[in-house]
C-alpha cells in the first residue's frame, strides 16, 4: 500500500501552539510519526539568570499561560528553602486556593479542547462558559485572568475578607452544579466515548519507561499525586481523593480529569472553611545564601521541578526548569501509530501537550 506522508503544523487548527508533526499514512491508518520542537523557544533559564529573584517572579510567570502559579509557587517554595523562611500558614492556604482554582480552569479548558476537535460542539461551549467563573474568581482575587501575580517571596500579595469569601463560596456553588452536568455528560454520553474509548491508549509499563506525570500517568493507573505524596503549601492540612483510571487512552484521561475538578472544588470549599487568621507573608531578604535546592510542584498536567542554585548574590546562578509536558511529548510518536487518521485529533488533545511550556 502507497504511504502517504501528512503534515500537521506547526500551524494548524488542531494544535493551540506551534508543533510541526509528520504523519506516515498507509490507507487511514498512521503508521509512523515524526515530531519537531523548537519553533517558540523564549530561553527563559538564561533570562532567569541576569534578573533579580523578585523580578524573576515576573518572568517565570510566563513560562505557562495556563498555570502560571504553580511555576512561581514552585520557585518561590525553592528559594524559600535556601532563605530558611517559614510563610504564613495564612500565605500558604491562599497560594494553595489559587493553585486548585488553576487546575480546575485548565481542566475544564481541556475538556472544550478536546471536544471542539472531535467534533462535540456543545461540550466545548459549556465547558468554556463554565471556565469563564473561573477565570471571573481569579480575576476579582488578583486582578489578573491569567497572569496573577500573586506570590511573593515569603508568601502571597493579597488576603480576603468576609465579603470576597461569601462571593467566592456562591461562584463555586454555580460552578460545582455546572461541573456535575459535565461530570454526567463525560460519563453517559456515547458519541464522547465512542471518539475516545480504546484510542490513543499507553500502558503503565509506557508510562514508567517516559518518566509520564499527572492525569496522563493517573489515566494510565499510576497513582501518583505530588499534592498527596510529597505535600507542599497547605496540602497537609486538606482532604482530598488521587482519581486515577486503568485504560490509559483518552477516554481515561477525560474521566480522570473531569473527577479532579470535582476534587478541586472541594478543596476551594475545604481552605474557605478553614482559612486560618494572621499575616499572608513575612519579609525575604533581596539577597539568597548560597546553596542549591530541587523544588516540586502538582500543575494541573503533573509534576512540575525547578533547580535553583545560588551564588549568595540577589540574582540566581542557575534555574532549570522541567514540567510535566517534556515526557509527554516524548511518548507522542507512539500514541500516534498504529492509529485511524480521524482519531489524530482526539489523540493530541487527550495528551494535553503545553508546548510554549516544554519548548520555553
Amino acid at each position: 500500500m502507497t504511504r502517504v506522508t501528512i503534515p500537521v503544523g506547526p500551524q494548524h487548527p488542531l494544535l493551540k501552539e506551534p508543533l510541526s508533526l509528520r504523519l506516515i499514512a498507509e490507507g487511514e491508518r498512521v503508521v509512523e510519526a515524526t515530531m519537531r520542537l523548537g519553533y517558540v523557544h523564549r530561553g527563559i533559564e538564561r533570562l532567569a539568570e541576569e534578573r533579580s529573584y523578585v523580578q524573576n517572579l515576573h518572568l517565570l510567570e510566563r513560562v505557562c499561560g495556563i498555570c502560571s502559579h504553580v511555576h512561581t509557587t514552585t520557585y518561590c517554595q525553592g528559594v524559600e528553602a535556601l532563605l530558611d523562611l517559614e510563610v504564613p500558614p495564612r500565605g500558604l492556604m491562599l497560594r494553595t486556593l489559587l493553585c486548585e482554582l488553576e487546575r480546575i480552569h485548565s481542566h475544564l479548558l481541556w475538556l472544550g479542547v478536546l471536544a471542539e476537535n472531535i467534533g462535540f460542539s456543545t461540550v466545548f461551549m459549556y465547558a468554556w462558559r463554565d471556565r469563564e467563573i473561573v477565570l471571573d474568581i481569579m480575576e476579582n482575587l488578583s486582578g489578573g485572568r491569567i497572569a496573577h501575580a500573586v506570590n511573593v517571596i515569603g508568601g502571597v500579595r493579597i488576603d480576603l475578607d468576609s465579603d470576597q469569601i461569601d462571593a467566592i463560596r456562591r461562584s463555586l456553588d454555580e460552578l460545582h452544579g455546572q461541573v456535575d452536568d459535565l461530570v454526567n455528560v463525560v460519563e453517559h454520553e456515547q458519541t464522547l466515548k465512542a471518539r475516545t474509548q480504546g484510542v490513543g491508549g499507553a500502558s503503565l509499563e509506557q508510562i514508567r519507561r517516559h518518566c509520564a506525570v499527572g492525569p496522563v500517568a493517573r489515566a494510565a493507573g499510576l497513582d501518583r499525586d505530588l499534592r498527596r505524596d510529597a505535600p507542599y503549601a497547605a496540602y497537609d492540612r486538606l482532604s482530598f481523593e488521587v482519581v486515577t483510571e486503568s485504560g490509559g487512552d483518552v477516554w481515561s484521561a477525560t474521566r480522570v480529569r473531569v473527577r479532579e475538578t470535582v476534587e478541586s472544588l472541594s478543596l476551594c470549599q475545604q481552605i474557605l472553611d478553614d482559612l486560618p487568621p494572621g499575616e499572608v507573608a513575612v519579609r525575604a531578604s533581596r539577597r539568597v545564601p548560597e546553596g542549591q535546592v530541587v523544588a516540586r510542584a502538582e500543575a494541573p498536567r503533573g509534576e512540575v521541578i525547578y533547580y535553583i542554585r545560588s551564588d549568595g548574590s540577589d540574582s540566581p546562578a542557575r534555574i532549570k526548569i522541567r514540567t510535566p509536558t517534556l515526557p509527554a511529548l516524548s511518548m507522542v510518536r507512539e500514541r500516534l501509530r498504529d492509529i485511524n487518521i480521524a482519531d489524530v485529533p482526539a489523540v493530541i488533545s487527550g495528551i494535553d501537550l503545553c508546548v510554549a511550556c516544554a519548548d520555553r
